[in-house]
C-alpha cells in the first residue's frame, strides 16, 4: 500500500470517526470501537518490533507504512472513552481521573507522531529509540488505565 492510499484511508477513517463519537449509541458499541482500534493499533506495531528486533528483515518502507498506520489510529480511540462508556477493559479511574488518563493519550499520541517521523528518516537506530519510547507511552497507560 502506498502512503498516499494510507493518508487516503486515514482522512476517511477520521471523518467517520468524527461522526462515531455522537454514534455510540450504548456503551457497548464505544467498547467494541476502542477495543477494535486497539487491536489494529497492537497489529501494526507489532510488526514494527518484529522488523526492528532482527524476528522478520527490516524493510524500512514496510516500517515506514507501518508507522504511518500506527500514528494515524492513535487519534482514534479516545473518543470512545467519554461519559456513559465505561466498561470492557477500561479501568474506572479513566473516567474518575480523566485529566490523568487525557495526559497518557496525548503522551501516546505524540510518541507514535516521533515514530512516525523517525520511520519515515528511514534510520534504524532512530526507530528503535522511538519505539522504545512509544512502547514506554503505551505500557504505562496500561498499567495505570487497562483491567490485568
Amino acid at each position: 500500500m502506498k502512503l498516499h492510499h494510507i493518508v487516503l484511508i486515514a482522512v476517511t477513517l477520521l471523518t467517520v470517526s468524527s461522526a462515531a463519537f455522537a454514534q455510540f449509541q450504548n456503551a457497548e458499541k464505544a467498547i467494541d470501537y476502542r477495543q477494535s482500534v486497539m487491536t489494529v493499533i497492537s497489529t501494526h506495531f507489532g510488526r514494527i518490533g518484529s522488523a526492528i528486533k532482527g524476528d522478520t528483515p527490516y524493510n524500512k518502507e514496510e516500517v515506514a507504512k507501518n508507522t504511518a498506520i500506527v500514528a494515524m489510529l492513535s487519534t482514534l480511540p479516545w473518543q470512545a472513552f467519554g461519559p456513559d462508556t465505561e466498561g470492557g477493559k477500561a479501568q474506572t479511574n479513566i473516567w474518575s481521573d480523566n485529566a490523568k488518563f487525557k495526559v497518557a493519550a496525548d503522551k501516546m499520541q505524540l510518541a507514535t507522531a516521533n515514530l512516525n517521523v523517525a520511520a519515515q528518516s528511514g534510520d534504524l537506530a532512530s526507530v528503535k529509540k522511538a519505539f522504545s519510547a512509544t512502547g514506554q507511552t503505551c505500557k504505562g497507560c496500561h498499567d495505570d488505565f487497562k483491567k490485568k
